[in-house]
């Protein structure tokens, strides 16, 4: 498996995408924080960045991947190798390539800004967190995606309605929920639909860390009630690290009956 992430990795470091990816990050780090010298607005626009761009990008170079690899993975196959260990090497390949762009193209420009001697490390530390945690979960349920679906021009459809509906629809259809049913007690609803998407669980946690949950309205005294306790807190980061696994392993079981 380490030979074939290790393969993975660096053929994905030859893609120009790659390096794009991490100069965004890079470009964009210097000029929030040299221009506008506050760590924690800067914190907050790259939050409403990273929880659109990061799912976006790691569900469509995860397909890209995918269907751009299938000869070598074929070839592989056909190999003495374990499909767990070719696939998993594969997984991992890839979010490590996008991790250590997003790691590196924010961790510079915050460093060199003097991270370190400042109160907001443990912000800058939830963000990436949150952002490495978005890409191990996007780039799964994007494997999910091709390896069901033989069609390539399907499965990128399918991946893009994927973000759409995490991303943008998944808001509308649970702000609308909430108006329609004002009168009800939502408390516990509101918590639970939030575990259910990644992207808005990833948003909460950045603003409760950020302190400005107020701006939530009465929803966000909820969320401060309870994700801002250490249980709270605790089972997040479990819903997370659950949106890691589940997609994970669902890939891992049907690549191991998929005939290639």
């Amino acid at each position: 498996m380490l030979k074939i992430l290790k393969y993975s990795f660096y053929d994905l470091l030859r893609s120009r995408w790659a390096y794009a990816y991490f100069l965004f990050y890079l470009i964009l780090g210097f000029v929030l924080l040299f221009l506008n010298g506050d760590l924690s607005k800067a914190v907050i626009t790259l939050m409403n960045l990273i929880i659109i761009l990061v799912p976006l990008i790691s569900t469509i170079f995860g397909v890209m991947y995918f269907y751009s690899s299938r000869e070598f993975t074929e070839l592989l196959l056909a190999q003495p190798v374990r499909r767990d260990a070719i696939f998993l090497g594969q997984y991992l390949g890839i979010t490590g390539t996008l991790a250590s762009g997003l790691l590196l193209g924010l961790g510079i420009p915050f460093v060199a800004y003097g991270l370190f001697q400042s109160n907001e490390i443990y912000d800058f530390i939830t963000l990436i967190v949150s952002g490495l945690a978005l890409t191990f979960i996007f780039t799964g349920l994007a494997f999910n995606i091709a390896v069901r679906n033989e069609n390539r021009i399907r499965g990128f459809g399918y991946a893009v309605l994927l973000w759409l509906f995490m991303a943008v629809v998944y808001d509308g259809l649970f702000l609308l929920t909430l108006i329609i049913f004002e009168e009800y007690p939502l408390d516990h609803f509101s918590l639970s639909a939030t575990v259910f998407n990644p992207i808005d669980l990833s948003r909460i946690l950045i603003l409760l860390k950020l302190d400005i949950s107020a701006l939530l309205g009465y929803t966000g005294a909820v969320f401060k009630n309870f994700l801002g306790t250490k249980s709270g807190i605790f089972i997040s980061c479990l819903a997370l690290l659950s949106w890691i696994v589940i997609p994970l392993w669902t890939f891992m079981r049907k690549s191991r009956k998929k005939d290639f």
